[in-house]
């Protein structure tokens, strides 16, 4: 039985986020709906990463299994014509029956982005975490560069998780300015629940002069989630890219 692959957009500001869940729209929910409606089977969709609730993405990965023997682009042209205009299938590709969203990849890019400047945000309310004050960018990029390497990342994992392997390989945690907005960028073999927000929002703390740089030694150390910063608002964050061999 041959598995479709999809790439995925979406906004995550109305659904809370990836995963099915009882009485709220979720990604998920909404791509087996329109492959119901396009296909009249229903389907499990396995996705690449959970996004949380108001997280976006321009680079998820889902995976579903069929019998149809349809042309890949068919997949795209139906779903598009079909979903939400706050989701769409950036490609769709046949692959080998053995593909698996999830279990297969290897490497995830997210990228944070923070509007740097006094005025707040109307456009992009959304899309960006809204910081006004001060911030120290040479101290926020020497503690990112405490936290790559292949580490346990206890202290940056949110609760009510059912996760026992907390060693994540990050290999890029960059802070970036391009004009009055700054963008968080990390990129590893995989992420724990909330993991990026509560990196960035101890990078902020960190810019704030809240934290020293070589702190973030002490908050790997911790394994403890109370040792690490706060979690940054969810709608900043965009799942980017998934890579697979």
């Amino acid at each position: 039985m041959p598995t479709v692959k999809l790439v995925l957009e979406y906004d995550g500001t109305c659904y809370a986020g990836w995963q099915r869940q009882p009485d709220q729209p979720t990604i998920q929910e909404a791509v087996e709906q329109a492959i119901r409606q396009v296909s009249q089977a229903t389907m499990s969709v396995i996705g690449a990463g959970r996004t949380d609730s108001g997280v976006h993405a321009r680079g998820q990965v889902a995976s579903f299994r069929t019998d149809l023997d349809w042309p890949a682009y068919n997949w795209m042209r139906a779903l598009n014509a079909v979903l939400p205009k706050d989701i769409a299938v950036h490609s769709s590709a046949i692959m080998d029956d053995r593909f698996h969203a999830q279990h297969d990849a290897r490497g995830k890019l997210y990228t944070y982005r923070i509007l740097h400047r006094p005025a707040r945000p109307t456009i992009d309310r959304s899309f960006v975490w809204h910081i006004y004050k001060p911030l120290n960018e040479a101290a926020m990029q020497q503690a990112a560069a405490t936290l790559i390497g292949t580490q346990d990342f206890s202290s940056f994992e949110g609760s009510l998780t059912d996760n026992k392997n907390p060693i994540c390989h990050l290999q890029r945690l960059a802070v970036i300015r391009h004009g009055d907005q700054i963008f968080i960028e990390a990129y590893a073999d995989r992420f724990l629940k909330h993991m990026v927000r509560a990196m960035v929002g101890t990078l902020i703390e960190v810019g704030l002069g809240k934290r020293t740089p070589d702190s973030l030694t002490k908050v790997l150390r911790a394994h403890d989630r109370a040792a690490a910063g706060q979690t940054a608002p969810p709608h900043g964050l965009c799942l980017m890219r998934v890579d697979y061999e």
